[in-house]
C-alpha cells in the first residue's frame, strides 16, 4: 500500500469513531509553515447542507486510515467531540496556547 495521498483526496474523506459509526469528515488540513508538517484535521459534522456546521481541530496524528471502511477511524466518541474544542466560522486563533489546548484535550503527542 502506498502511504503517501494528495490533500485534495484527504479533504472530504469521512471520519468514524471507534464503533465504525459515521460521525463526520475531514473539512481542511492544517499545516505547520515551517516544517510542512500536518498539525489538524479540521472535521465538520452537523448543520444541513452545510449550514450551521461546528468545526473541530483534530490532532493529525488521532486519525488512521480504515481500508474497510474507506475513510478515517479516530478512537474519539461524537460526544467527546461534542465537548472537544471547535468554531464555527472559518476563523480560528491558531496560537501556540490554542494548539496546546488541542493537542492536551485528546491528549495527543503534540508534534513540535
Amino acid at each position: 500500500m502506498n502511504n503517501l495521498i494528495e490533500s485534495d483526496k484527504v479533504v472530504g474523506t469521512e471520519v468514524y469513531g471507534p464503533d465504525g459509526a459515521h460521525i463526520g469528515e475531514v473539512e481542511r488540513l492544517v499545516l505547520e509553515k515551517a516544517g510542512g508538517r500536518v498539525a489538524h484535521a479540521i472535521m465538520s459534522f452537523g448543520g444541513f447542507l452545510g449550514m450551521g456546521q461546528d468545526h473541530y481541530p483534530v490532532p493529525w496524528s488521532k486519525l488512521t486510515y480504515n481500508e474497510s471502511l474507506g475513510g478515517f477511524q479516530i478512537d474519539i466518541t461524537k460526544e467527546q467531540l461534542d465537548r472537544a474544542p471547535s468554531y464555527a466560522d472559518d476563523s480560528y486563533d491558531w496560537s501556540e496556547e490554542n494548539n496546546r489546548r488541542i493537542y492536551d484535550y485528546y491528549g495527543a503527542q503534540p508534534y513540535w
